[in-house]
């Protein structure tokens, strides 16, 4: 069965469609990229998904549950998790206190105030740190750590909800190259050893290019495309869209846009 399945999915503000009509399916393991020019419509989508926004019509569907009105608390017990584009911690508690806390939230002891919640989870949020490289920074204070180091931390936190989906806003923004590459990679590793899917906005191609197993192109609020990296690269209408370099993306012979690209 998909994992996530999303089904025409609108959304207006004062008049103005913001997305429209917006299909897509994304399977378990899978890493699904959304790209688009600012005001394509990635945010609104993405909200959608996330349950930070309701659609006008439309539904999201996990694991074959409707989940269209759910709130993103639900969701997240679900097996949603989110990472922000700016990432989201608590930067006076230790790393391993913040992964302690989404345990914490993902099992519902938050109201079993007479145990203090540092007693809980310990192992479990080392676990989890250990995952993501970040196991022998578990008592510093998340204030301390680099910025790449946090979204290290915040992929452990999301994955304390045990996640079949993954999303992920802007990654590897404010992040350096090669923290970016490595944040990616780990990622990739992680969803296809658990079967998570990924579904992702980022505004650096060679993110997209390089980790996406699919690409949806988004223009005016409406899927233009949907395909593999290499395939989106040779479609001319998303080179004048977004990518804007009709040369260095030359199309192969022999490659016609319609072999496994579904254009909008």
């Amino acid at each position: 069965m998909t994992l996530l399945s999303v089904q025409d999915l609108s959304k207006s503000f004062g008049g103005v469609a913001a997305a429209r009509d917006v299909s897509f399916m994304l399977e378990r393991g899978e890493m699904l990229a959304i790209i688009g020019p600012n005001g394509a419509g990635k945010s609104t989508v993405f909200n959608m998904v996330g349950g930070q926004l309701r659609p006008d019509h439309g539904a999201v569907l996990l694991d074959g549950q409707n989940i269209t009105l759910a709130s993103p608390q639900k969701r997240f017990r679900l097996g949603v998790g989110r990472t922000f584009q700016v990432a989201q911690t608590f930067l006076s508690m230790s790393v391993a206190e913040n992964v302690q806390m989404a345990l914490v939230s993902h099992n519902r002891k938050s109201t079993a105030l007479w145990a203090p919640a540092r007693m809980r989870y310990h192992e479990e949020a080392l676990a989890l740190l250990e995952q993501v490289g970040m196991a022998e920074s578990a008592d510093h204070p998340c204030s301390a750590l680099a910025y790449g180091d946090v979204k290290r931390v915040e992929l452990a936190i999301a994955l304390a909800g045990r996640p079949k989906l993954l999303l992920m806003d802007e990654p590897t923004a404010g992040m350096a190259t090669r923290e970016r590459a490595a944040l990616m990679d780990l990622t990739a590793e992680i969803a296809d050893a658990k079967g998570i899917g990924v579904l992702f906005t980022e505004h650096d191609m060679d993110v997209v290019f390089g980790h996406a197993e699919r690409v949806i192109v988004l223009v005016r609020g409406r899927i233009i495309a949907t395909g593999s990296p290499e395939e989106i690269r040779q479609i001319e209408e998303v080179r004048r869209a977004y990518l804007g370099d009709d040369h260095a993306l030359e199309k192969p012979k022999g490659v016609s846009p319609a072999e496994g690209v579904s254009p909008a």
